[in-house]
């Protein structure tokens, strides 16, 4: 898996929202030019223009960064523009994103009733929804309008919700205003109003320091990523489209193994102490093939293999739709999906012919795809590990098999120059036999070394969630059936088709 960047969280807080293209005459217009860095190395820059005709305010940013991995080049864009009143309601947003060869938008327009028309494209592929507006939820200068108007109350705390038109999700943040600083910018020393954001998950707590200019734009930005500084930083345009410096983000992903897991000990049952700095609520998730213990402080022992069923919820309706990013009700997903499992007699049997195809039918291996859909990958047969995810996942769903997309890691004995480490990895998780079972594509089977940290639908947004925990985990101690003597978890009903003893799941 790529780590998408928490980029988007940063973005949306320099000036969230997106919007319509079209665009009025403008009777006032500025630009705002950023660098963008990472661990100090340029990445990539952010241009801001902000546009008033009359009572409407219109924002578009452009993200344009650039990653390396494993020695590719990968360019990552987000295009985003809102629409608002000089109070800051919504009349419109767009968001563009550019993470493979085919382009992703949603556009939002206004309804006389308040709510949205919502549409939504993936490799050509248009999604309509209706977006009740999320009440409180605000764009880019509802968000400026309360950053001023508490920038001169130093120690004030309060909530602001952010929405994004990229995923259409709306960020709950607790604003703390801390005062005003003399910052030192690429241009020269300047006195702004740092405010903190601090964004509450499941998955920890992001916090961000912004810096703002009396009108309450950002000026600086700063969060932590891959265990490394994120920073935006206002400046000529000259110096915000320099030359980016290499950086290999796979090489800041990687978590670091205490030992050599050769391949027998990875098909038995694993038993990991890791340690997660951050004061992270539970970094890894507990599912049918993984259980997950606190032992205390930042401490956790998690134990995969001799899967049981009960450790997730089971399906729900969402987990066998298609959406923009899993077209499983695409003619070609269908009749691709209809054809590989033939007369497969059980939706196990149809999930190993469906895991063979796609092992088999991506063809270009490319490290330089940002993040493409189930249509394209069908289309181009070329990705990594999360377009093998995304497709194997869009044809289990054509099938009606319940399956979800598992971000999580995976042991390597090497890659990119590193020796025994995990790395950044995506698989399926499908409702077979009455618990949730792996399928992974991408390296053709699923065992103990896969670690994962989070489900979801295949949106890339989704991956947002997780980025900072590669920074964060430490895999302290690994212990394998043979080192327990007689401290293994019981064993789970005997089930040799599906992977069985002490096997972590499906394939």
């Amino acid at each position: 898996m790529r780590n998408r960047t928490a980029l988007l969280l940063l973005v949306l807080s320099l000036c969230p929202a997106p919007g319509l293209l079209a665009r009025a005459q403008t009777a006032s217009s500025d630009t705002t030019w950023m660098t963008v860095l990472l661990g100090g190395r340029k990445i990539g820059h952010l241009q801001i223009q902000h546009d008033r005709a009359g009572n409407v305010v219109t924002t578009t940013q452009d993200l344009v960064i650039e990653l390396n991995r494993s020695g590719k080049s990968v360019p990552l864009g987000v295009l985003t523009r809102s629409v608002e009143n000089a109070s800051g309601e919504p009349l419109g947003f767009y968001s563009r994103s550019t993470l493979s060869a085919a382009d992703s938008t949603v556009e939002g327009k206004l309804r006389a009733d308040g709510s949205f028309d919502v549409s939504s494209t993936v490799d050509g592929a248009t999604r309509q929804t209706l977006l009740v507006w999320p009440t409180g939820a605000v764009l880019s200068e509802g968000q400026r309008l309360a950053l001023v108007k508490t920038a001169g109350q130093p120690g004030k705390n309060y909530t602001m919700d952010m929405f994004d038109p990229a995923s259409q999700a709306v960020a709950h943040v607790d604003m703390q205003v801390i005062g005003d600083e003399k910052i030192l910018l690429p241009d020269g020393p300047v006195v702004l109003n740092h405010q903190r954001q601090v964004l509450r998950t499941n998955r920890g707590v992001q916090t961000m320091d912004l810096w703002l200019d009396h009108q309450g734009r950002a000026r600086k930005g700063l969060l932590n990523m891959f265990g490394q500084e994120l920073e935006m930083l206002t400046c000529s345009q000259r110096c915000a489209m320099a030359p980016v410096q290499k950086l290999d983000m796979f090489r800041a992903a990687m978590v670091d193994s205490p030992r050599l897991l050769p391949a027998y000990l990875r098909t038995s049952f694993l038993r990991y102490r890791i340690r997660a700095t951050g004061n992270i609520p539970q970094p890894v998730i507990t599912t049918d093939e993984q259980h997950v213990t606190r032992l205390g402080g930042d401490d956790w022992l998690v134990d995969i293999g001799n899967p049981q069923p009960g450790g997730e919820a089971p399906p729900t309706a969402e987990d066998v739709q298609p959406n923009a990013w899993v077209q499983s009700d695409a003619p070609e997903i269908r009749k691709m999906a209809a054809d590989v499992v033939g007369d497969a007699r059980d939706d196990l049997q149809k999930m190993r012919r469906l895991r063979s195809f796609v092992s088999d039918y991506i063809t270009q291996h490319g490290l330089d795809v940002g993040y493409a859909s189930a249509l394209e990958v069908a289309r181009t047969r070329e990705g990594d590990c999360t377009e093998y995810a995304v497709l194997l996942a869009a044809l289990a769903r054509a099938e009606q098999i319940p399956t979800r997309v598992v971000t999580g890691m995976v042991y390597a004995d090497r890659f990119s120059g590193a020796s025994r480490v995990f790395v950044p990895h995506a698989w399926v998780q499908s409702w077979v036999n009455g618990r949730w079972q792996s399928f992974d594509s991408a390296l053709r089977r699923f065992d103990s070394s896969h670690i994962a940290l989070d489900t979801g639908d295949g949106d890339p947004w989704h991956f947002f969630n997780i980025a900072n925990l590669f920074g964060q985990l430490h895999i302290e101690e690994i212990t394998p059936t043979s080192e327990l003597a007689g401290n293994l978890p019981p064993p789970a009903p005997s089930e040799p088709a599906a992977g069985g003893g002490g096997r972590g799941g499906g394939e």
